[in-house]
């Protein structure tokens, strides 16, 4: 059975994740989200971390169905979502507090990958904590035979995506000035890496 796609897969698992994030994000500050996907769980991190900002950012495609939940929410602490590719040369404004994504690496291509560290490295503030919620692979394999069948899945609808091997991922971090600061087993074989800047 294929797993369930990215954003109802991560809604699923709210709950879960919101736990795992509230002992980071524990401190106020404002958490930008990368790829908030429809929103639903910006609202809900929003309203049940009342002492940090959260910042949803998309592709501009999708800005319009996150104002949509944004308005139905109607949270002081939930900043207007702004477009965002990862790939652009400029991110919108100047430095980042601390961020959050989840399920997008596995969206993303390699090179992709390779651009997000760079401008995380370019845009996080020194000591800033960093969570990426998804599934990965460990020594180069599958932890599930359900993440094979997604991963299957993932190629099927573009064959530059596809999970990532964690031990790129963390080259890739550790080498922009990233220390791993833990590695969080969630429900449905997904992870959340806690990163901080240097």
């Amino acid at each position: 059975m294929t797993q369930k796609p990215f954003s109802q897969a991560c809604e699923n698992n709210k709950d879960p994740i919101l736990q795992a994030i509230s002992t980071v994000f524990c401190q106020p500050t404002t958490v930008w989200e990368i790829g908030s996907g429809t929103g639903q769980h910006a609202c809900y991190f929003a309203k049940h971390l009342p002492h940090v900002e959260w910042q949803p950012t998309d592709k501009p495609e999708n800005i319009p169905g996150i104002c949509l939940w944004q308005q139905e929410a109607q949270l002081a602490n939930l900043k207007p979502a702004l477009p965002l590719d990862v790939t652009d040369a400029v991110w919108p404004g100047e430095s980042i507090d601390a961020l959050f994504t989840a399920n997008t690496l596995h969206i993303m291509s390699g090179d992709e990958v390779h651009i997000f560290f760079d401008r995380l490295a370019a845009y996080l503030k020194p000591k800033a904590l960093v969570c990426i919620y998804g599934p990965f692979n460990y020594n180069g394999a599958y932890t599930s035979a359900s993440n094979a069948q997604f991963d299957q899945w993932l190629k099927i609808r573009n064959t530059l995506s596809g999970i990532k091997n964690i031990e790129d991922i963390l080259f890739l971090a550790t080498s922009r000035g990233f220390n791993l600061m833990n590695d969080i087993a969630m429900p449905a074989n997904n992870r959340l890496l806690v990163l901080q800047n240097s």
